[in-house]
């Protein structure tokens, strides 16, 4: 069978579709306020339903992309969205999925400080609810192209790693976020991937280092000396070489590499650091957050 011929009038080009969605209380509306910043055509609170009906109403109109924002309203909404991505899937469309994510203490802090009960909790409590809600969840989240913990970030934070993900730019290639963290402070579960550098010394243990950073030229020039950190850095960035273009032949516009230390002050900072710098010197779209940095 010969392929359909396409024009190049606008209304022949399939839009990028975003949903936007997760856990209650984890940002969504700062998340899709933030796309909205971005160009992005936004709806909230649409019926699952009546996606098909959305993205070809943005496809007539020259809309290029697109961000729909899902929250939990009733269990019968979320039972349509698995019929309705499939719909869009066989007219050639395929929604990316960002979900959001938070714990329970920053979740709960959130709802008691808005005063507002969360979707699913009815007459129970907020920890029910919030329950309740990630089984509702568990198979939309393992499905998902982005995951964003926000638990530890503010809405500037937020908007910031919005904008990195779906910001204006070569959308050839997959975008990488280099996240330092500290292992004391527990794995960050938004992660695609997690490396150790706890084989390196800790410049913790050198008096005049200890008050510095891993931003310092003193400590990254004491880290980066170390044996086995300019080999680790070789190996990671051969890593990228080759799931980098995998990635993105599966559709994921962004990934998150998370390098950890005991704290998260010192060695996983210098290391995340000269790491991004490599990839950006090979051409790579690279941010950097330092998840624990300050919290020591």
């Amino acid at each position: 069978m010969s392929e359909p011929q396409t024009s190049n009038h606008p209304e022949s080009v399939s839009p990028r579709v975003v949903i936007i969605t997760g856990m209650s209380g984890a940002g969504r509306r700062t998340a899709s306020h933030a796309m909205e910043d971005l160009g992005w055509f936004v709806v909230d609170n649409l019926p699952p339903g009546l996606l098909s009906q959305l993205v070809e109403t943005a496809r007539r109109g020259g809309q290029n992309r697109v961000a729909v924002g899902l929250d939990v309203r009733s269990r019968e909404m979320f039972d349509q969205l698995p019929r309705s991505l499939a719909q869009l899937e066989v007219q050639g469309i395929r929604c990316e999925i960002c979900y959001l994510e938070a714990s329970d203490e920053a979740i709960v802090r959130r709802q008691e400080s808005s005063r507002r009960p969360l979707p699913l909790q009815g007459g129970g409590s907020i920890i029910q609810a919030v329950a309740k809600e990630r089984r509702m969840l568990r198979n939309l989240r393992a499905d998902a192209d982005v995951v964003i913990d926000t638990s530890t970030l503010n809405v500037h934070q937020l908007a910031h790693r919005v904008g990195h993900i779906y910001g204006t730019g070569d959308d050839q290639a997959t975008r990488f976020q280099i996240m330092s963290f500290g292992f004391k402070n527990g794995l960050p579960v938004d992660a695609d991937m997690v490396f150790d550098v706890r084989f390196l010394p800790n410049p913790h243990w050198v008096p005049h280092l200890r008050p510095q950073t891993g931003l310092a030229r003193e400590v990254s020039d004491y880290v980066l000396s170390q044996p086995g950190a300019a080999e680790f850095l070789d190996q990671l960035v051969s890593l990228i070489d080759i799931i980098g273009p995998g990635y993105f032949r599966e559709g994921k516009r962004q990934a998150t590499i998370a390098i950890g230390c005991t704290g998260g002050k010192h060695r996983s900072t210098a290391m995340s650091e000269a790491f991004a710098a490599r990839l950006r010197a090979k051409g790579v779209q690279v941010s950097v957050l330092h998840r624990d940095l300050g919290r020591e």
